[in-house]
C-alpha cells in the first residue's frame, strides 16, 4: 500500500540530501522515480534539486496552480516513487493531489519540507501534508547550544532577527540559521 509521506525540518538538516540519497537507491535498483521542486525555489538552478554539500539532479519544477496528480499520472514511465523537495510551498490542493498519488495510483509520496517559517508559523503546504501525511518522519538538526533545532529565524541586513514580512523569501545560509525554540525566542526578543 502506497502512502503519503512528509520529511519535516529545520533549514540545513541534510532534507534535500536525504531526498537525493532515496531517488539514487530507487534508481540504483532500475527503479524510475520522479523528482519535483517548487518553481519559485531556483537556488541550484531552475528545475534542479541541489543540497549543500554538492549534490544535485535534475527535477520537474511546479508552480503553484500546477495540477499534480494529472503531471504524474501523464507520465509514461512505471514510477515507482515521487519524491518532492521544498514542500512547504505546496498548496492545500495540491497536497490534496499528492495524496491521490499514493491512494488511487499506488505510488509512493516522499515530501520534504520545513515545517515552520522564521515567525514559527506552519507554512500552508506543510499544515496540510501534517494533516494528511500517512507518516511524519522529522529530520532532526542543532542548534548552536547543541539541542535539536526546531525553529529557524530570517536574518535582515544587519544580522539580527527580522520578526515580520513575507513568509517566502527563498534563501540559504546567508539568511536563514536553525535554532532550539530558547534561542528562537531570545533571537525574536531582540
Amino acid at each position: 500500500m502506497a502512502k503519503l509521506y512528509f520529511h519535516y525540518s529545520t533549514m540545513n538538516a541534510g532534507k534535500s540530501t536525504l531526498l537525493l540519497q532515496a531517488s539514487y537507491n530507487y534508481r540504483e535498483r532500475g527503479m524510475d522515480t520522479l523528482l519535483l521542486i517548487a518553481s519559485l525555489d531556483d537556488r541550484a538552478g531552475h528545475g534542479r534539486i541541489g543540497s549543500r554539500i554538492g549534490i544535485s539532479c535534475e527535477a520537474t519544477a511546479f508552480g503553484p496552480n500546477a495540477d499534480l496528480f494529472a503531471l504524474i499520472d501523464d507520465d509514461p514511465r512505471p514510477l515507482s516513487c515521487v519524491f518532492i523537495d521544498e514542500a512547504q510551498f505546496l498548496s492545500r490542493e495540491q497536497v490534496w493531489q499528492l495524496a491521490r498519488v499514493a491512494d488511487d495510483l499506488g505510488i509512493p509520496v516522499m515530501a520534504y519540507g520545513l515545517r515552520v517559517d522564521f515567525r514559527g508559523e506552519l507554512f500552508p503546504g506543510s499544515a496540510a501534508l501534517l494533516a494528511l501525511a500517512d507518516d511524519l518522519r522529522e529530520v532532526r538538526t542543532i542548534c548552536h547550544c547543541g539541542r535539536k533545532a526546531t525553529m529557524v529565524i530570517r536574518r535582515g541586513p544587519d544580522g539580527r532577527a527580522v520578526t515580520d514580512g513575507a513568509q517566502v523569501q527563498v534563501g540559504g545560509n546567508e539568511t536563514y540559521v536553525s535554532l532550539c525554540r530558547r534561542h528562537w525566542r531570545e533571537a525574536v526578543a531582540g
